[in-house]
């Protein structure tokens, strides 16, 4: 009797997380949030680990030490190095092992990711030299004067070039981890882990830091409900003037409170609503696009196909080959060379 072999489980896509003393203990949580292992519930995709450049004791801002056992060496066999927040950002320098680590790893192809200060370090190392690039809305004149030849874009949530990405501060940096989980391992993944998290889907990058909260308390004129009712609604043909309807305000006046609140129009919202919708459907079942075009509301197959393609540059055919869930639950991993990769594809 002969035994059939059981395939080999998907390689871990390995998130190495470069610390510096005083380390940010909220930002290095965004990221372990999203890249550590969720329990049984959702199957492991990541693997995160933690290093600095000298071991042992790390201070953070929270008034208590990190124990941290990886030098520098960990970046060596790393796929994404993420660096959550790098301070003090003004009068010293990142120092030369540092950048050198890091500009081996980016070489070799690991994608390389700033949240928030962590911006200037990519920046010190080249990486975003004639390139668009997110940090704190604080931090982004700084960012601008020392390093000239990175195009500092202060109001977006982040920015992703594929082989490089950075982030503004706080939660941006939860958003755009997912943004990159929902690359890496599709959207309906991602969507798994936000729920586990108690959190909303990410946030589109180009969405508007929030600099200023206009008070405490609940946020006068909130789009909150306006876009819960929507969500639950998207297979139907929802338009703007129907949204404006609803929150009892003019066409105008809505699309100031999306331009004020998102960073976006209405119109621009609710189309990246239908499209991550379709994704999910694409990654999870087998219907056919037309069936897919209404339940998310896009009327037909040939409009959910040209929706997609400038959206994503790709069709929902070569979506659905690279990040169809099989019968055991696995999908959504590492196209092979030459695949498609969304978040590749599209940057913000």
């Amino acid at each position: 009797m002969t035994l059939r072999s059981l395939p080999e489980p998907p390689a871990l896509h390995r998130v190495v997380a470069l610390l510096h003393p005083p380390q940010s203990t909220f930002l290095l949580a965004c990221a372990a949030e999203v890249f550590a292992d969720h329990g049984p519930t959702i199957p492991a995709r990541y693997a995160f680990e933690v290093c600095t450049e000298r071991p042992g004791p790390v201070r953070t801002r929270a008034g208590y030490d990190l124990l941290v056992t990886a030098g520098l060496d960990a970046l060596e066999s790393a796929d994404t190095v993420l660096v959550p927040g790098w301070q003090p950002v003004s009068g010293t320098e990142v120092p030369p092992a540092v950048l050198a680590a890091v500009r081996r790893a980016h070489r070799r192809g690991a994608r390389v990711v700033g949240i928030c200060s962590g911006a200037f370090v990519l920046a010190a190392a080249g990486l975003l030299d004639g390139r668009r690039a997110a940090t704190h809305w604080a931090l982004a004149d700084d960012l601008a004067v020392r390093f000239p030849q990175v195009r500092v874009d202060p109001a977006v949530l982040y920015v992703d070039h594929g082989d490089v990405a950075t982030s503004a501060g706080s939660a941006a940096g939860a958003d755009l981890c997912l943004h990159l989980v929902s690359a890496d391992q599709g959207a309906a993944y991602a969507l798994r882990v936000a729920r586990q998290m108690v959190m909303p889907p990410h946030r589109e990058g180009c969405q508007l830091q929030y600099a200023e909260l206009p008070t405490s308390g609940p946020v006068a004129d909130s789009l909150a409900p306006l876009l819960d009712w929507v969500a639950e609604r998207l297979d139907q043909p929802i338009s703007v003037a129907e949204m404006a309807v609803r929150s009892r305000v003019s066409t105008r006046t809505l699309t100031r409170r999306f331009t004020e609140q998102l960073g976006i129009s209405p119109g621009r919202w609710l189309l990246a609503r239908r499209i991550a919708a379709t994704r999910a459907l694409l990654e999870e079942t087998d219907l056919p696009v037309e069936t897919i075009a209404h339940r998310v509301g896009l009327s037909s197959a040939v409009n959910l196909r040209r929706r997609f393609h400038e959206a994503l540059r790709t069709t929902p055919a070569a979506y659905r080959r690279a990040f169809r869930v099989d019968e055991a639950g696995e999908g959504g991993r590492t196209p092979a060379p030459g695949a498609f990769t969304p978040g590749r594809a599209a940057a913000v």
